[in-house]
């Protein structure tokens, strides 16, 4: 795919920093950063599959996940748990939410795995940024959603690294063979650009 990282020492860089040393940067988006960086050096088969997990603090199994699964992991690793707090605003405004799944009523197992049900609580509770063609308008630890060929949905995490070119921030995500780190900011429509750094009540923890 055209504009993936092709540098091989930035990507072993980047694998080898271990991320405490993020948790030890100033700032909650570089934390939440480098919870998500932390999770390329894992493998992880795509896997979309509905699974029935725990509430709250359900996961589905280490070695699985899709492009949720990113974002999830990592704000869970700073003691945000999205299955809790996507659930309890669908609990209270499920009408504000798409009716893509045919559902009557939230789903705790999967309603925080779905793309567009993020983008909604993202809206709801974070900040909506805007959405430009500008690299230097998304910062690290910014939430990015795109629109993939056959009308599919996506989401990445911006992270700290740049791109071969210095040009652009790299995104952590996963679009099919686990999470990767790779220069796709600019590859396919944008349909959102948010920061969230969880609800005023959170312990918010070192990864």
């Amino acid at each position: 795919m055209k504009g993936l990282v092709t540098n091989r020492g930035l990507l072993l860089l980047a694998a080898l920093i271990p991320c405490g040393v993020y948790a030890e940067l100033k700032g909650f988006e570089q934390r939440l950063a480098g919870a998500a960086l932390e999770q390329i050096r894992h493998p992880v088969r795509y896997d979309g599959a509905y699974v029935i997990i725990p509430y709250p603090g359900g996961d589905v199994p280490a070695n699985t996940g899709v492009c949720t699964d990113v974002l999830i992991r990592a704000y869970r690793k700073l003691g945000i748990d999205l299955q809790k707090e996507v659930h309890e605003e669908m609990r209270d405004h499920f009408d504000a939410f798409p009716k893509y799944w045919g559902l009557t009523k939230p789903d705790t197992n999967i309603d925080h795995r779905r793309v567009p049900n993020l983008q909604v609580f993202f809206k709801r509770r974070g900040q909506v940024l805007p959405i430009t063609d500008n690299p230097t308008d998304y910062k690290t630890g910014d939430l990015v959603t795109w629109m993939l060929p056959g009308n599919l949905p996506h989401s990445g995490i911006v992270v700290d690294p740049l791109s071969g070119d210095g040009q652009r921030p790299l995104i952590v995500h996963n679009i099919g063979q686990g999470p990767k780190l790779e220069d796709i900011l600019f590859q396919f429509p944008i349909t959102g650009h948010y920061r969230y750094p969880g609800p005023p009540s959170a312990k918010k923890m070192k990864p």
